[in-house]
């Protein structure tokens, strides 16, 4: 998972930052019109037409910001937008408070199909407002409650397939198993137990007996703060990594 900083893509100051801390979910959308389909091959094409769109919404709309939490280009980067905890302005009127918006770099024509390694990371960018903005379960498009094509035929088939991760289950018994490990009511399952042999790795007292309960619950609160993560005790992606891949000390 590679996040761009707003730095990293010289976005413009906002005017303006309203906060948020919590939402039902995230709202999926796509730029609509005609995406240039060499940002396949360009990397920079995508950070230009991250520029190009913050300035359409802050110069075109009058809109503080680019409108979205985060935007996925076809590399499967994801660009930071407003981020975590700040309300959006993608959703429609009267729709923005109810859900973040992940924008993904297709369009109606040109670059139209989303690559694997953007559905990834869409997904890898709503569990980051998960885990660090309040983020509920739902995943939508941005025409579930607001008269729009957008996020379009094929995003929106995806998000209607119930937002499935490219290629099924990870092969690496590392990698992020694609589901929270939460209580209540007890999560069980091999990946609980391979998060647990982890989280004893690490030093924390705890029976691994792939039953995730409020013992591990406990534990997985006492690694999202020494990680600088939301404690909330749900096992989620970045929580995994802290856990299962820690950084060196």
């Amino acid at each position: 998972m590679t996040v761009i900083t707003r730095r990293q893509w010289r976005a413009r100051a906002p005017r303006k930052v309203s906060r948020i801390s919590k939402t039902r979910g995230v709202k999926v959308h796509y730029v609509g019109g005609r995406v240039d389909p060499r940002l396949t091959g360009d990397h920079d094409r995508c950070l230009d037409l991250m520029r190009q769109i913050q300035g359409w919404h802050m110069d075109g709309n009058g809109w503080s910001d680019f409108a979205y939490s985060y935007a996925v280009c076809p590399h499967g980067d994801i660009l930071t937008g407003r981020g975590p905890g700040v309300l959006v302005a993608a959703n429609g009127p009267g729709n923005n408070q109810a859900h973040y918006a992940v924008l993904g770099m297709v369009g109606a024509t040109g670059l139209v199909e989303p690559t694997d390694a953007m559905l990834v990371g869409i997904l890898d960018a709503i569990e980051i407002l998960r885990e660090r903005g309040g983020a509920g379960r739902e995943i939508k498009g941005h025409r579930d409650g607001y008269a729009t094509d957008c996020p379009g035929t094929a995003l929106y088939g995806w998000v209607r397939r119930g937002a499935p991760r490219p290629g099924g289950a990870p092969a690496d018994p590392n990698a992020w198993p694609g589901r929270l490990l939460e209580y209540p009511p007890i999560t069980r399952g091999e990946d609980v137990r391979r998060w647990q042999e982890a989280a004893v790795r690490l030093g924390y007292g705890l029976a691994v007996d792939g039953a995730y309960g409020p013992d591990s619950r406990t534990v997985c609160r006492n690694i999202q703060r020494a990680a600088g993560l939301e404690d909330d005790g749900i096992v989620g992606q970045l929580t995994w990594a802290a856990t299962v891949n820690p950084p060196a000390k």
